[in-house]
Formats: C-alpha cells, sequence, structure tokens
C-alpha cells in the first residue's frame, strides 16, 4: 500500500471504542477522530489524542478522513453512512447493515450510484480459521457439501438485560443480536439461502423478544442447514466459546458448526475433518485430522483489508449487498417465527 489511510470512528460505544483501538495499533491505518452525540463520550477522543464531534457532518466538515467507521446504533447506521458516502468517502458499517431491509436497500443503492465502497463488519469472515475453511470446501476436499447443522448456545445474566433493558424489547433478541453472525458464516461457506422455516420461544425468560429458536434453511447449492440459537442454556457450543476469538470468552475445545459432505465432515472452528480410511462407507474405518492454520485476530485483518480497498487493492470482503442478503435472512427467519409459514427469499 502506498501510505497509511486515515480512519474516523462514529460512535464510541463498546465496539466503536474497540475499533479505535484496533486502528491505534494498526500499521496501516491512523485514527484521525471520534465521533458521537453523547458528549460524555469524548473521553474517548482525548484518550487516542483526537478530535471530538457530535455530529458525522461536523467531522466531515473539519477532518478529511480516507475511509469511516460507522459504529453508532443499529438504526443511524444508514443516516450516518450515507453522509460519508455523500462526500464520496468509503464506510465500513458495523453489522446489521441496517435495522431494515428496506434501510439497507437505501444504503446499498447508493452507495452504487456513488460508486463509493462499502464494507460491512461481519468480522468473522476474516478469521484465519473461516478462511481456511472456506478454502477446504471450495477445493472439494469433503466432497459435494450436502449439510450443515450450526449451534449458538449461551447463557446470558440478568445483569446483562439490568444494564440495556432494549435487549428485551422487539427488535433485539439473539436471534438479531448473536444469530446473524453464524447467518453470515454459513451464507459465506454453504452459499445464498434460498427458504427458511422458524419457531421461537421466549417462554424462559418471558420477555418481548424470543430466547431460543431453531431454523431450518435451504440453499440455492442444495445444501440443507439447520441452527438453534439460545441464550439462555448454560453450554460450550457457540462461536464465542470455540474459536478463541475474544480472550473475554472462555475458550473450550469444542464446535459450533458441521459441515457434510459426500466424502468426509469438517467441524468449525477447530478444524477437525472426518474421512474413512480408504473409502467413504458406514462400516469403514473413519479417521480425524486436523487442518493446518495460522492465527490471527480477524478486527485487526479487518482494518488491514479495509485500507486495501480504500487504496483499490482489493474488493469488500463483505459487500453491502452481502450485508443485505444476510438481513434479509435474519428478517425472513423472524417472519417465520411469527407466521409459521415457510419463507422463500
Amino acid at each position: 500500500m502506498n501510505k497509511r489511510v486515515l480512519l474516523a470512528v462514529v460512535g464510541a460505544g463498546l465496539i466503536g471504542r474497540r475499533h479505535a483501538d484496533y486502528i491505534a495499533r494498526s500499521d496501516d491505518a491512523d485514527l484521525v477522530a471520534i465521533v458521537d452525540p453523547q458528549k460524555s463520550r469524548r473521553s474517548v477522543a482525548k484518550f487516542h489524542d483526537v478530535p471530538f464531534y457530535t455530529h458525522v457532518g461536523e467531522l466531515l466538515d473539519n477532518v478529511k478522513p480516507d475511509g469511516v467507521i460507522v459504529a453508532s446504533p443499529n438504526h443511524a447506521h444508514v443516516e450516518n453512512a450515507l453522509e460519508c458516502i455523500d462526500r464520496g468517502i468509503p464506510v465500513l458499517v458495523e453489522k446489521p447493515i441496517a435495522d431494515s431491509v428496506a434501510a439497507a436497500r437505501k444504503l446499498v443503492d447508493g452507495a452504487n450510484a456513488a460508486n463509493v465502497a462499502v464494507l460491512v463488519g461481519h468480522h468473522r469472515r476474516h478469521n484465519p480459521l473461516i478462511q481456511a475453511a472456506h478454502q477446504h470446501i471450495r477445493q472439494g476436499n469433503i466432497g459435494k457439501l450436502l449439510a450443515v447443522n450450526g449451534m449458538c448456545w449461551l447463557y446470558k445474566p440478568d445483569d446483562y438485560f439490568v444494564a440495556g433493558p432494549w435487549r428485551t424489547k422487539t427488535g433485539a433478541g439473539p436471534v438479531y443480536i448473536n444469530l446473524i453472525h453464524d447467518i453470515d458464516l454459513l451464507r459465506y461457506l454453504c452459499g445464498n439461502v434460498v427458504s427458511v422455516s422458524a419457531v421461537e420461544s421466549s417462554k424462559t425468560r418471558g420477555f418481548e423478544v424470543e430466547d431460543t429458536a431453531a431454523v431450518l434453511l435451504e440453499f440455492e447449492s442444495g445444501v440443507l442447514g439447520t441452527i438453534s440459537v439460545s441464550d439462555t442454556i448454560a453450554a460450550p457450543w457457540s462461536w464465542e466459546t470455540t474459536s478463541g476469538e475474544n480472550a473475554a470468552y472462555h475458550k473450550t475445545e469444542e464446535f459450533c458448526y458441521v459441515l457434510g459432505g459426500t466424502n468426509g465432515s469438517l467441524c468449525i472452528p477447530n478444524l477437525h475433518q472426518w474421512q474413512n480410511e480408504d473409502k467413504p462407507g458406514w462400516m469403514q474405518p473413519i479417521l480425524k485430522s486436523t487442518l493446518d492454520v495460522h492465527h490471527a485476530d480477524p478486527l485487526a485483518l479487518q482494518i488491514t483489508h479495509f485500507a486495501k480497498v480504500i487504496h483499490g487493492e482489493e474488493p469488500p470482503l463483505v459487500s453491502g449487498q452481502e450485508g443485505l442478503e444476510t438481513l434479509r435472512v435474519i428478517e425472513s427467519i423472524k417472519q417465520s417465527a411469527g407466521s409459521g409459514r415457510r419463507i422463500t427469499l
């Protein structure tokens, strides 16, 4: 790359602060400003010794960043991103890309019309574990992919909801907050989803939102999948507890996805592969091997990738359209669970 890119962060909440920290440590980018409507978050800018602004327009009138990371609340993603796009500035928008498919379409169409790059912060795709699995599957090493099963089981304590009462209300819930990550990865590994059937329950916590959901997925490739999510189960089977991606979570040696093909099966993220010793057969000995992969922080890799997109060296790994398609699946899951019908995308 020719030079370090200048990045601003909009939204100084939990994920926005993490982005700022990663930029500050990056070899490819410099942090030039923090934007947040809450003046109490000026301390984040002070910590990084950069200017603080309360509005995106104020930022763009005073600073000329090469790119902007939009980590504001979901409902503000489109407005904040389009302000940057109107000035010709590429954006990395945190997931979900918007709070509705209609809003996401407005953003994607606006970016396309302006020919400005939009990336979506489904950062798990950048994880070398996922990149290795993606390549392994595409090379046909487990044969023709036929089925996938996923689990996102975890237990959120009561204080999680006390600290954020909005998490108990419509528009939150583990489908929107957690499962969207898993759906994005399954789309990346298996292709586009063409139909969903879902059921959900809120009987354990009694909130407006679900605490448990189960989904049947049909992919355009012909792959069939099942995935369940719950924030009320004490278990080791979630991306957080199996990938080691975030040190805040205790890592286990379990897996959370398993993909099956005609020549073998692959567990993710431990990358254990199961194949028969000679040829596929249910009475043949079956052996386990493990794919070799280097480990790196996907959030740091995402910053480097954003810099390369800005320099025109790479296309977005997770484009605005990809973020839109993942959100379409999530909305369809909620629609199916609410109506009891199979939803065709």
